[in-house]
Order: structure tokens, then sequence, then C-alpha cells
């Protein structure tokens, strides 16, 4: 970390984050802080204590560049979201892009990880669906680890019994259609019935 991120991190401690604090910003001048380095780290930094930080009439190429500066400095993961043309570079820039089928177009929606049809959508898709989503891979990696290491462990148990001759214990077809069978339809059902509810404000909105 240089010495500009450094010296803003001290203000923490000064009570900044205690303040109320938006950034307005226009294209000139993003472009003006893009091209330097401090400048650079100075406005990240300020944004990410800011409550608030707008950029206005901004190309969609600075729209990217903002995205790219925030994945840049953390490993955090960032969310993009818009519902024109101008905003599809900023959307692929970002780890999740989310597009929004408007009066601008679809190339917004098309280019995205994920389509809603309305901004209100957003906090379902986030805490309802997105929760789902992340349980479900969650369950389909251990399974995955599950199903293999029973498939290959077997095979080495077997190899003490014939003397590590390289006899194989399943026939070349079996693994073949172990995985087939065995990876396909559990985690499609799993993924289809699975559905974990805890709060009830997400209840409601389901």
């Amino acid at each position: 970390m240089n010495q500009p991120i450094k010296a803003l991190y001290k203000l923490e401690k000064k009570g900044l984050n205690d303040r109320k604090m938006a950034i307005v910003i226009d294209g000139f001048t993003l472009s003006f802080i893009m091209s330097d380095t401090v400048l650079r780290n100075y406005f990240f930094v300020l944004s990410i204590y800011a409550n608030s930080c707008i950029c206005c009439r901004v190309s969609p190429k600075q729209k990217a560049d903002v995205v790219k500066l925030s994945k840049s400095y953390g490993n955090w993961i960032t969310l993009a979201i818009g519902d024109g043309a101008n905003d599809v570079s900023m959307i692929t820039e970002a780890h999740i892009g989310v597009g929004i089928f408007g009066k601008e177009g679809t190339q917004a929606a098309r280019s995205a990880d994920f389509a809603i049809c309305q901004f209100r959508y957003l906090e379902k898709l986030l805490l309802v669906h997105g929760r789902w989503n992340y349980r479900r891979i969650s369950l389909f990696i251990c399974y995955y680890f599950y199903k293999n290491c029973t498939m290959v462990f077997t095979e080495i148990f077997f190899a003490f019994f014939n003397g590590f001759s390289g006899q194989i214990f399943f026939l070349d077809w079996l693994p073949m259609l172990f995985n087939a069978v065995w990876t396909s339809w559990p985690c499609i059902m799993n993924s289809l019935l699975d559905q974990v509810i805890i709060y009830l404000s997400i209840i409601k909105l389901v």
C-alpha cells in the first residue's frame, strides 16, 4: 500500500467515518484524476469513506475504469447495474453484472450475468436468490469431492488386494456412467428443490 492511501487510512482515527460525506464528480474531472496515480489513490479512499459517490456525465470507458479501480485495491466482489448500452462496459468489467430491461434497449441485459425487469427486484435477487445460489454451489462442490473420493479410494483400496497389478475394480464404462448419472441428476434435483428461508423479511420478498 502506497503512502497516500496510508495517510488517508489514518483519517479514520480522527472520526472521518462519523461524518456524512458525499462526492459528486463529473467526467472531465474524473479523467484528470484517473490520469494521475496519486489522485487516483486519494479518490478511491475518499470514495470508500463517503456515504455516496456520484459520477455524472461520464463516458462508458470511465464507468468501467471506476469499477476496475475498485477491483484493483481489494479482494471484494464488485457489482455493476445498468439499463442502457453505455453501461455495457461497466457491467462486463464488474465481477457480477446486472442488466435492467428498460426504454434504452436490451444491450445491458444481454451483456449482464443477471437480467431483471425492474430495479426493485434487485433486493430479491441479492437476498433470496443470491443466498440460494451460494448455498447450492457450496453443496455441489462438497458433493463433487465426495463423489470422486468415493470412486478413487475404492480403486486405491482394491490395489492392496490385487497386489498392485494394475487391475481395475470398475469396468471402463462404469466410471463414465458414474459421472454422467451421479453428477447431473442429484445436483439438478438439489438446485430445484433446495430453498432455505431464514428471515421473515426474506419471506415477504418471496
